[in-house]
């Protein structure tokens, strides 16, 4: 299978669409395709490719239909799927994850390095959105009860955000050695006694790598962002996980909680720096991809995550994933647009660091890359119907990873 061929599978619809792609050398080719319950067959140019699919996966070969062959793309098939591929294996979220009187170790993900050393909660609690107070006029007939009020992790507490989490740092299981932590000014400050001022954001660095882990919120309060933080109990090893994945499948859990909790479909991504770098707007998160790498020849176009395209068995790899659309905020682009998400109340907004906003561009770039040319785009989506002014007749199509970190 020189091309080799890619499959999109909803598991609510139970239906799949299935893409051969073209043949690098000679596009023109023409292709004979055999589909069975549990194997697809390409003949072309005297040769024979079969490809199992994965346990699981069993289509109805007698309701193929709508297939067509489009330049730059291949040949497009569509069709039923015989009962409901397996349930998606997702991440655990840190809800799942963190328990209470359990010890725990928190590693800087990008080097390994021990951030919190055997630290035991006594409380893990759920804190609400970052802009509920500015919802309290609604709820109050009177002045905001609130406005001076402030919520900090005590002693053995940890609070969960939307994309982080908060503890108390006065612990003697923190591992002081490992941080270091200094504001945008240049100036340090130490862990024992932060004397900082009340508005000044002092980011809180891996002192191995130089990564940026999170911020200090008050002198004795630290905010680690999801993203930057392996979290394993203190019995276990730690695990290395390529950025590339652990990026994706932490912000596409992001996106799932929040849409199942708060039902809302669009998110902004936001830096540190409060800068919106990526609008997204959730489409499905019921999607089964199945690749094949075809040829060596074929390697480059067909990698769906960049570097971390890496086949469980065989040539043939499948993904749990979210199906997003979305528009790049940086430079100035699109700027009429995030000013109109800014102000809608059903956009949520996501905060990391701007380090990784940038990265998570970049990952979402490739995997738009890595689809057939008429899957990159929705011509015909609106975003919003009310927005002034209207936002371009496009958006970017990708898929992002969920598969669980083992």
């Amino acid at each position: 299978m020189a091309g080799g061929f890619l499959m999109e599978i909803r598991r609510g619809t139970q239906s799949a669409l299935l893409v051969i792609r073209a043949s690098a050398e000679d596009p023109g080719t023409p292709v004979e395709v055999s589909v069975s319950a549990d194997s697809l067959e390409v003949r072309s140019s005297g040769s024979c490719a079969p490809a199992a699919l994965p346990a699981g996966v069993r289509l109805a070969p007698s309701s193929c239909r709508g297939l067509r062959r489009l330049p730059g793309d291949g040949l497009h098939l569509r069709m039923r799927l015989r009962r409901p591929p397996p349930p998606a294996d997702l991440a655990f979220t840190l809800r799942e994850s963190l328990k209470p009187h359990k010890k725990y170790v928190f590693y800087c993900q990008s080097c390994g390095d021990i951030i919190v050393k055997d630290r035991k909660f006594l409380r893990v609690l759920p804190l609400p959105s970052e802009n509920w107070n500015d919802l309290v006029e609604e709820w109050c007939c009177h002045p905001n009860p609130f406005a001076r009020s402030t919520l900090h992790p005590q002693h053995d507490d940890c609070f969960l955000g939307d994309t982080f989490f908060m503890l108390n740092s006065g612990n003697e299981s923190h591992v002081p050695e490992s941080l270091m932590c200094c504001s945008e000014t240049g100036h340090h400050a130490s862990q024992s006694g932060f004397n900082l001022k009340s508005k000044e954001n002092t980011r809180v660095i891996c002192k191995r790598c130089k990564k940026m882990l999170g911020e200090t919120i008050s002198s004795d309060t630290i905010k680690y962002y999801v993203t930057e933080v392996i979290i394993q109990p203190s019995e276990g090893s730690f695990s290395p996980i390529p950025r590339s994945q652990f990026v994706q499948s932490m912000v596409a859990q992001c996106l799932l909680e929040l849409s199942s909790a708060k039902s809302t479909f669009r998110f902004t991504v936001k830096g540190d720096n409060g800068k919106t770098y990526i609008l997204i707007w959730l489409l499905n998160s019921d999607t089964l991809l199945v690749e094949s790498l075809g040829s060596s020849s074929s390697l480059s176009v067909l990698t769906l995550f960049g570097d971390i395209f890496m086949p469980s068995s065989g040539p043939v790899g499948t993904w749990n994933a979210v199906k997003v659309l979305y528009q790049p905020c940086i430079k100035c682009r699109n700027k009429d647009l995030a000013d109109a998400w800014e102000n809608d109340m059903g956009v949520h907004p996501l905060k990391f660091p701007s380090e990784t906003c940038l990265e998570l561009l970049l990952m979402l770039g490739l995997s738009t890359a890595s689809l057939p040319p008429s899957l990159r785009c929705m011509n015909s989506f609106q975003v919003l119907k009310k927005a002034k002014p209207k936002p371009k007749p496009y958006r970017r199509n990708c898929c992002m990873d969920v598969t669980k970190n083992e």
